[in-house]
């Protein structure tokens, strides 16, 4: 099919973008490594300028510049929820701050719970207030900046001020909205215009849109600095994971992703759900959507401290996990070696090893590690199971769908089937497909990715880990005081 599609996303670490035809063949890639600062203990952040615009100018031109035709439309995401406060002609009045990793926000949260209640505020805004919200985000820069805030007068994410950088438009997508807890009313649609007033008073607030509505065309000087023609189409975007699922057709009720990475996401699609005070319940990509999302603090960066740790390859202790039996030949491991996000929401949960011996080697406490975080993605799908229905379809995604051991442990130990897709680029490959919605190139039905693979549970393995399942559960139980002084006395050894 004739007709190039443009996606970029901006990571953590990287800037990703392709180029793909209207059918979803992927004709070029290009990536832009950057750094997050840390000025201080859990404070991450971005600088808006020399980090998100100058990496999508480079990675943009990067693409044209072997693309076969102009791009018919651009789509864009990013990590998020992110907090970049600007003035109304949109510059920076700072530093970015990200998403749930940045945790300078912690007193403004439990203000706002006082102040706001918990209960309206999950039943009204579909999630508990955490380090994810961007309410205690904007509530912590008016305490502790004044002068930042005092210029402040808009809100932005990385996906909107790129938007705004090529087309001067002030938008964000009802999904990022979302998560800008507790200034938006999730069921209504619209901001909570009276808590947005409470957490940020004179804050112009975005028109809000859908991630595949055009919101505007490229200027003459965004197409000077980019190389893109200007007056070209640019959508909306979101959060980055949110496109990432769009990427492995994550769009219907029932359809999940499961993202293997640093951390392990999920995203379930649903008609309609429940808040939980241990999940985050927003608003999908499309109008008539609902997403569940749970994310572990832990998976991926289990498997590199090991890694590390033992000075085995990835491939050596794969091949040796691979030999071990299912339950490590008595080992249960917890994962919550940096605390544990959902759906515990416990910043001093700890890790824990049980039943040790000396007869266990690497091969069995790797073992073990892969087998924490399936039992980990167990309890979210359970969680998630309790107020939006199991899933019907799970795709898999991430560097941890490489080879079968990992994917073959979470299908067991979850009793899930697990699809693997064609394309793995990830969020940059959504925003494209987004993009050629968005200009009617591309019909939401359509099916650019399909499935090579399925890793199937095996039911006499599954049944195997139904008897550990519990005695995992009962770990964290039996556990959670001793690890709560023990995180206690290493904050204040400071290790």
């Amino acid at each position: 099919m004739d007709g190039v599609l443009m996606g970029v996303d901006i990571g953590t670490s990287s800037t990703k973008g392709c180029l793909t035809d209207l059918s979803g063949r992927v004709i070029r890639l290009a990536e832009r490594a950057h750094t997050t600062a840390m000025p201080r203990p859990g404070w991450f952040e971005h600088d808006a300028d020399e980090v998100w615009w100058a990496d999508f100018v480079a990675v943009c031109r990067e693409l044209l510049s072997t693309s076969p035709a102009p791009p018919a439309a651009v789509g864009v995401s990013g990590i998020g929820p992110c907090l970049l406060a600007t003035t109304a002609a949109g510059r920076p009045v700072r530093a970015a701050i990200l998403y749930g990793i940045d945790t300078r926000a912690t007193a403004e949260i439990d203000e706002l719970d006082r102040e706001l209640g918990a209960a309206p505020l999950l039943e009204r805004g579909g999630s508990p207030l955490t380090s994810q919200a961007i309410g205690p985000k904007l509530l912590w820069l008016r305490r502790h900046e004044p002068d930042a805030w005092a210029r402040t007068q808009r809100l932005h994410m990385a996906s909107s001020y790129l938007v705004q950088r090529l087309t001067e438009e002030y938008v964000l997508d009802h999904h990022s909205a979302s998560q800008c807890s507790p200034m938006y009313d999730l069921v209504g649609r619209e901001w909570a215009a009276d808590w947005a007033g409470f957490v940020a008073p004179g804050l112009q607030l975005p028109r809000l849109c859908w991630p595949s509505d055009v919101v505007g065309g490229v200027t003459e000087a965004a197409a000077t600095e980019t190389g893109l023609a200007p007056g070209t189409p640019v959508v909306a975007g979101t959060i980055d994971a949110w496109a990432e699922a769009v990427s492995v057709e994550v769009r219907s009720p029932g359809d999940l992703m499961l993202m293997y990475g640093t951390t392990m996401f999920l995203i379930q699609v649903t008609g309609e759900a429940r808040p939980s005070p241990n999940l985050w319940l927003t608003r999908g990509v499309f109008p008539d959507q609902l997403t569940l999302a749970a994310g572990m603090a832990t998976s991926g960066a289990l498997t590199s401290w090991f890694r590390d740790l033992s000075g085995r390859s990835y491939d050596e202790l794969f091949e040796a996990a691979t030999g071990v039996p299912a339950g490590a030949e008595g080992l249960i491991i917890l994962p919550y070696f940096a605390g544990e996000r959902t759906p515990l929401f416990d910043p001093s949960a700890r890790g824990v090893v049980a039943g040790l011996t000396l007869a266990h080697g690497r091969a069995q406490i790797f073992r073990a590690l892969l087998e924490a975080t399936a039992f980990g993605v167990r309890h979210n799908l359970q969680e998630m199971a309790t107020v939006g229905g199991p899933p019907t379809r799970v795709a898999a995604v991430g560097g941890g769908t490489r080879g079968n051991t990992w994917t073959q442990i979470v299908s067991d130990v979850c009793g899930i089937d697990q699809e693997v897709h064609r394309e793995a680029v990830g969020a940059s490959y959504g925003d494209a497909w987004l993009a050629g919605v968005g200009v009617g190139l591309v019909a939401p039905a359509d099916s650019w990715n399909p499935t090579v693979d399925v890793v199937r549970a095996r039911p006499e393995v599954t049944l195997e880990y139904d008897r550990l399942y519990p005695l995992y559960r009962q770990l964290h139980t039996d556990t959670v005081g001793v690890v709560h002084q023990l995180a206690a006395l290493s904050a204040r050894t400071g290790s």
